[in-house]
């Protein structure tokens, strides 16, 4: 049975773009494999602390030797990889914030880049270990940041995903820009705007 892994990390709800066209995304997705597992993951509402000294040690510590201090500070971490490894497909909304991913991203992903887990350094080398996923970004940005224009240097949120996660395994990726979102601020028609979006989103999650 398949399974899809939703992650939302925009702090806006029902104001935000990239939650709606995530939505989007999953319900075409739900309608073409009926039976298949939806895991939704709210990174907004989830406590995801920052990576300290302790959770590195206990990272990096073999599992049959951690102390129970370790194991607890290791037990969210675990829980998302679960998720991950759980899944067939990811669909990941981010919203371009400071010209990167938002903290809570950058978090999760903090929380589950693991060395064993989600990565080795075999023979000296690094491998990802998320093999056979597929992954789709929906990213909503504020204003236009398509290659050639004059603000693409400053999109730091596409080259560092597709780096992550590229590293991570995941190599099968697909990114969708909904750029120039600020002008829903200004008066723009929201579902004027959201129309060839939702579209492609809609297409891309059955595979057209």
């Amino acid at each position: 049975m398949a399974t899809l892994l939703h992650i939302d990390s925009s702090p806006l709800y029902e104001r935000s773009v990239s939650r709606q066209l995530s939505g989007a995304f999953v319900d075409r997705w739900k309608s073409l494999h009926p039976a298949a597992t939806v895991i939704d993951r709210d990174l907004n509402a989830t406590s995801l602390p920052p990576v300290s000294a302790e959770w590195v040690g206990a990272a990096y510590t073999p599992e049959e030797a951690r102390t129970p201090k370790q194991k607890n500070l290791l037990t969210l971490s675990d829980t998302l990889l679960a998720e991950l490894a759980r899944a067939d497909e990811y669909v990941i909304g981010a919203p371009m914030h400071n010209f990167g991913v938002p903290s809570v991203l950058k978090l999760w992903i903090d929380q589950i880049s693991r060395v064993g887990k989600t990565f080795s350094y075999a023979d000296g080398a690094p491998k990802g270990l998320l093999v056979g996923k597929k992954a789709t970004f929906i990213i909503a940005t504020g204003g236009i940041y398509d290659p050639q224009t004059q603000m693409a240097s400053f999109n730091f949120v596409e080259p560092y995903l597709r780096s992550v996660f590229g590293f991570l395994g995941v190599t099968d990726a697909t990114f969708l820009t909904a750029g120039g979102t600020a002008a829903l601020n200004y008066g723009q028609d929201r579902a004027a705007f959201l129309a060839p979006h939702l579209e492609t989103v809609r297409s891309h999650a059955q595979g057209i």
